[in-house]
């Protein structure tokens, strides 16, 4: 048998040893395997297996092409929302500053998916190195991470603007809401950070085969073969403190919301101020209500097949980025009106459409 410098086995001398190796020595095969799962541990860098729609490799194609959809849709939509605001001096106010920082959130999602989904179901190329899917799980994370905190910051500027509207300006200067969105981005940030790390340290010695098309931290979790209380725990402990506070603080100020609009005496002035928010509570719902699907399937649902687990994850990184610009074109109408004008021209301004 020969020795390499870095502590691993060539493989010709290992399989020629193998092969001369007699039927009865089990003894030192099972030696070989426990030696080789040490090798490529050492090594840190175990290659990933990534899978589409487990049972249905069949109609991945028409998936590719449905993705493709929500990919184009998410990337123009988003892109078409930044320019709008650019553009438009009436928009330049802290709510939809923060709807920009939201649709850049979400251009950030579609391209941190966009590489492994493409060689996944196009070019069905499955494997991932493995810093480049802690790269991948990090950037993830952290544009999850980013927007439960942006959509939280868009519910305070709605609490301001709704329960103290003359305060609105003094509030939410230019200046605060720069800080607010570098906190928002400080925190995500310190708390993905170490996932990776924590992750590294580990030994990974088993079929390192995924459950997606991309790389997600609880994928990643069931992996490794040494002890992984650390990241259990480090994982419970960031998941509480942002989406958890987030979404109670959330709820916290749409209550305090809900009882300003009751107060007004006019009905017609509840609903047009509570539909100031109708954008925000949609934005809030389509985030949350597949993060929490994909939670409860991943706790209640193990007997359910594995491609429901695919697709309720597909929802939640795939459907927000989509929604999001959507929503707010049909709601808000300045954004509608000056969208019009670039996609119809000039003359739909005439129309009795706004």
């Amino acid at each position: 048998m020969i020795i390499t410098t870095d502590g691993g086995f060539e493989r010709q001398g290992l399989a020629t040893e193998l092969t001369n190796a007699s039927a009865s020595s089990l003894p030192a095969l099972e030696d070989y395997d426990r030696v080789r799962g040490e090798a490529h541990n050492s090594s840190g860098l175990p290659p990933f297996t990534l899978t589409g729609l487990p049972g249905l490799e069949t109609s991945q194609h028409w998936l590719f092409l449905l993705l493709s959809v929500l990919y184009n849709v998410s990337i123009a939509g988003n892109a078409l929302i930044l320019f709008i605001i650019r553009e438009e001096q009436s928009l330049h106010q802290p709510m939809y500053y923060f709807l920009s920082l939201l649709s850049v959130n979400d251009l950030g999602v579609s391209f941190s998916t966009l590489p492994t989904v493409l060689a996944v179901f196009c070019f069905h190329l499955r494997e991932i190195s493995f810093n480049s899917c802690l790269s991948q799980m990090f950037f993830i994370h952290l544009f999850s991470f980013l927007e439960s905190g942006i959509l939280l910051a868009m519910s305070f500027d709605r609490y301001v603007a709704i329960c103290n509207p003359l305060r609105y300006s003094t509030v939410l200067t230019d200046a605060r809401v720069m800080w607010m969105g570098l906190c928002v981005f400080l925190r995500s940030f310190c708390m993905v950070f170490p996932l990776p790390f924590l992750l590294k340290r580990l030994p990974f010695c088993k079929a390192n085969v995924l459950s997606h098309a991309y790389c997600l931290h609880p994928d990643l979790i069931r992996l490794p073969c040494g002890d992984i209380t650390i990241n259990n725990v480090f994982g419970l402990f960031i998941v509480s403190s942002t989406f958890g506070l987030d979404s109670a603080l959330i709820l916290l100020s749409y209550a305090l919301i809900l009882r300003s609009v009751l107060a007004i005496a006019s009905r017609d002035e509840r609903l047009k101020t509570w539909n100031t928010c109708v954008s925000h509570l949609c934005a809030v719902l389509i985030f949350y209500v597949p993060m929490v699907g994909v939670s409860m399937a991943a706790r209640y649902g193990r007997r359910a097949p594995r491609f429901v687990h695919t697709l309720l994850s597909l929802v939640y990184l795939f459907v927000p980025p989509m929604l999001n610009p959507v929503i707010y074109s049909i709601k808000t109408k300045e954004i509608r009106r000056r969208l019009c004008k670039i996609l119809l021209g000039d003359k739909v301004l005439s129309w009795r459409i706004l």
